[in-house]
């Protein structure tokens, strides 16, 4: 029987324990699983926002957050899918293009170095942020009004507070502006494992047009790549209701996907 094994990639601003039910959903389906925390971010949400202004977070580099998740991949007894959300599913592309990974799921990511849009709810989601004109040492922590925009728009009032005071961290600015600069590079040519890119029709924070733009740049490629747009869904995709939703498709992609690969390199 296949060994078969997750890593989870957590994304910006959220803790690694949203990963739970997903977890639990794999688990039930014959893998292993793991969603480390990234440095800096090993206690509760309510011990990290009481942290602020955190200055270990506010240090947290994209290359570094990159190697980190690239050597917790290496430390495992097999070679593991990567699933990512957000800067998660941006690194998961980056690790793909390393050799990293069995195959790799972004969900609503980041995009790469040079894929961006001028779509007014990307630029009101990301510019806090960004943190321009404000100094790097400390992190940002986004108010509950940021994240009724950013993560939980369309949901009910009460749902958006109880995901807020749940997951919500501060966050490096350093490592959101990294995303826009070389060690957010990728080179779509390369030859890598298997990806699928995910989007949600009502994502402020990375509109689906901006995934679907970041999936046409493998255009040319011909390691296998593959979209799809879930309807109503915004950045808080792993924790709305259609949560199993996603996951069920992403585990059916996943199952095929390994079964193919597998047969290619029988015959190969």
């Amino acid at each position: 029987m296949r060994v078969k094994t997750i890593l989870f990639i957590t994304g910006a601003f959220i803790h690694n324990s949203c990963w739970d039910p997903w977890k639990s959903y794999f688990e039930s389906k014959g893998y292993s699983t793991l969603a480390p925390a990234w440095p800096n971010k090993d206690l509760s949400p309510e011990e990290l926002r009481n942290g602020q202004p955190n200055h270990g977070i506010a240090s947290n580099r994209l290359s570094d957050l990159t190697d980190f998740f690239a050597q917790t991949a290496k430390s495992l007894s097999v070679e593991p899918i990567l699933i990512g959300h957000s800067i998660g599913g941006l690194i998961v592309q980056i690790l793909l293009q390393r050799g990293i990974g069995s195959a790799g799921v972004a969900i609503h990511p980041v995009p790469p170095q040079g894929i961006f849009t001028l779509k007014w709810s990307f630029l009101k989601a990301g510019w806090g942020a960004l943190g321009f004109f404000t100094s790097t040492k400390r992190a940002y922590l986004m108010s509950f009004e940021q994240w009724q925009y950013a993560f939980t728009n369309g949901m009910p009032c009460e749902e958006q507070k109880e995901s807020y005071y749940q997951y919500v961290v501060p966050e490096s600015k350093k490592m959101v502006r990294d995303t826009i600069t070389k060690a957010a590079k990728i080179n779509f040519m390369d030859a890598r494992p298997p990806l699928l890119i995910t989007s949600g029709s009502n994502d402020h924070s990375i509109p689906a047009s901006l995934n679907y733009a970041n999936y046409r740049k493998y255009g040319e490629s011909k390691s296998v790549t593959d979209y799809i747009e879930f309807k109503g869904r915004n950045h808080y995709v792993l924790g709305q209701p259609t949560w199993r939703e996603d996951a069920s498709y992403i585990w059916n992609w996943i199952e095929k996907t390994m079964e193919l690969k597998a047969a290619n390199e029988k015959y190969n």
